[in-house]
């Protein structure tokens, strides 16, 4: 969700990520528009946006970090505050989108 992947530059075809993204790359292309438009006016980097919506949403995220910079990047959106209009935009493309990234191993919380 950061826009590190693309259409133009899909995640490597013969993994499982690739496998199970790089098909819904158009989708979350629309999403990851709507996050840049927000990042850009709050002057964050677009991945800590849905580390800021989740919180938000009242969720603790769990988010993966291979580097130091992420962690310092999942720490600044903490603090970022999304307005309520922020938050409806990105609830309505993602209530448009109908995205499922639930992997088949991983199970549903109801």
């Amino acid at each position: 969700m950061s826009g590190k992947y693309d259409t133009a530059h899909p995640l490597p075809a013969d993994s499982e990520r690739g496998k199970t993204y790089n098909p819904l790359l158009p989708q979350i292309e629309k999403i990851v528009a709507v996050m840049k438009d927000i990042a850009d006016s709050h002057g964050v980097k677009v991945a800590q946006i849905p580390v800021a919506w989740a919180i938000a949403k009242g969720t603790l995220p769990i988010i993966g970090v291979t580097k130091v910079a992420q962690v310092e990047d999942a720490a600044k959106a903490a603090a970022v505050e999304l307005t309520a209009d922020e938050i409806k935009a990105l609830e309505s493309v993602a209530d448009e989108m109908k995205l499922n990234v639930i992997r088949g191993w991983e199970k549903e919380m109801k």
